[in-house]
């Protein structure tokens, strides 16, 4: 029960062979067992989880069939929720609580989810990294040595030690696609805009519909499985309500469901950063695989996008975006200057298009390395070291970049261990507002040749 899927959660529910209640402190029972080594849940709502679940059991038995009636979830503490604080991990904020939720856990709330509590993020969202002087620093479960990825470590973390079925996060540089990488669990990063980011803003920040504060971020859903994924996004996604007056969302269905229907281009190199022998054998074997049923996979495309442009052009907008609430930082880019990179942006977005009617997934690394050993120093000075090469800490981006530039959709799947018994993810990064197709692929992998490996240690 602790590593069942959300479907089959909602399914014991709905059949009356399992409470809400139950549920709910089997959860809890969990994270007080585990919670003292992985430092994943930092925020806790138990008291007011426990109400919930039991109005939940009165709606069941009256026959309510909400998608996500009486589910326990935690979700990324960069999230309001009404009445607990909201800090980023910055020492001095999150008073006054939160007076309302984000609109992500209003409509998992609406849907009958009982958000429990939030787990924990790198301080101001800005590393690979889960730690802060507010929360302390979140272990990975496959070796508590190790980083559980950021900035929505925490999330990852709690779904790989079985605490919930279902976990929020957010992501810019990673910060969903990375922890699932990490940790062995399942991400999505939705197209751009797809689910509202009010509420998640930096603490003190206005919440403003139709506001997000930042052009490239999105939030999303985690997961330990790729169906329920798709069950998630259902819930959450749909446009805020200042656009919910004209407009309706209509995603269209994934362009396939069999595994041999799709046409995959692979990459397991990228041309500014080194990626370490253990992903690119593991993205080796499932590309063998992925041939074997009966795949089309491609190692080059002369329609893919240049890789070193795309990410200079992504680190140009990305830190122009950053040092705007930097407190002393440099202008990065004029605003002239940000237009014409804008205008690059589009032509970008027009290679994908076309990319996108040749092939109907592109298959890469998350990151360069599974996860790397806790290092808290001073960001500039850290190292990591990819097989026998060490790069600037901070020169692990460009991986992430490849979807986000232009806020395509990617679904983060776990495709093995490592010789040390570390996970390794992939990313399938999809064509602009077809979510639903790298989760159905995500999906189909995972009948096809596993996918969640619960770690060592958390088996019982």
């Amino acid at each position: 029960m602790d590593y069942a899927s959300t479907r089959e959660l909602v399914a014991a529910l709905q059949a009356g062979t399992l409470s809400a209640a139950e549920l709910l402190e089997r959860s809890i029972a969990r994270i007080e067992r585990f919670d003292p080594e992985l430092n994943a849940v930092v925020v806790r709502d138990f008291e007011r989880a426990r109400v919930a679940a039991r109005a939940a059991d009165a709606a069941l038995a009256q026959g309510d069939r909400r998608p996500l009636l009486g589910v326990p979830v935690t979700v990324k503490e960069a999230f309001n929720v009404e009445g607990l604080a909201t800090t980023w991990g910055i020492p001095g904020t999150g008073q006054p609580a939160a007076a309302e939720d984000a609109v992500l856990v209003r409509r998992l709330k609406a849907a009958g989810a009982i958000v429990i509590g939030k787990s924990n993020v790198a301080m101001q969202l800005a590393d690979w990294q889960s730690s802060n002087p507010v929360y302390g620093t979140t272990n990975n479960p496959w070796d508590p040595g190790r980083t559980p990825g950021g900035s929505s470590g925490g999330s990852a973390a709690a779904l790989a030690a079985g605490y919930v079925s279902l976990e929020f996060g957010s992501d810019l540089v990673g910060s969903l696609r990375v922890p699932a990488h990490f940790c062995g669990v399942f991400a999505h990063k939705p197209t751009r805009g797809l689910v509202p980011m009010r509420g998640s803003a930096p603490p003190g920040t206005p919440s403003l519909s139709a506001d997000p504060v930042f052009d490239l971020a999105v939030v999303g859903p985690m997961a330990r499985n790729a169906a329920d994924l798709a069950l998630a996004l259902d819930v959450v996604a749909g446009p805020d309500d200042a656009e919910a007056i004209a407009y309706r969302l209509a995603l269209p269905p994934a362009r396939h469901a069999a595994l041999a229907d799709f046409r995959v281009l692979l990459l397991d190199a990228h041309p500014l950063v080194p990626t370490s022998r253990a992903v690119r054998s593991a993205l080796r074997r499932f590309g063998d695989g992925l041939e074997g049923a009966g795949c089309r996979v491609g190692r080059s495309s002369p329609l893919l996008p240049d890789l070193s442009r795309l990410a200079s052009l992504w680190g140009q907008l990305l830190w122009a975006q950053l040092g705007a609430d930097m407190p002393g930082a440099e202008p990065g880019i004029s605003h002239r200057d940000w237009i014409h990179a804008d205008r690059v942006r589009a032509r970008v977005a027009h290679q994908w298009r076309a990319f996108f009617q040749q092939w109907d997934l592109l298959l890469c690394p998350v990151a360069p390395t599974p996860a790397f050993a806790h290092d808290h120093g001073e960001m500039a000075a850290r190292r990591l070291r990819i097989d026998d090469l060490e790069i600037a800490y901070q020169d692990q981006a460009p991986w992430s970049g490849i979807a986000t530039l232009t806020g395509l959709p990617a679904t983060v799947m776990p495709i093995g261990l490592s010789d040390d018994g570390l996970p390794v993810g992939m990313q399938v990064i999809g064509p602009y507002l077809e979510d639903r197709t790298p989760i159905a692929f995500a999906e189909a992998a995972e009948r096809a040749f596993g996918g969640f490996v619960v770690p060592p240690g958390y088996r019982s």
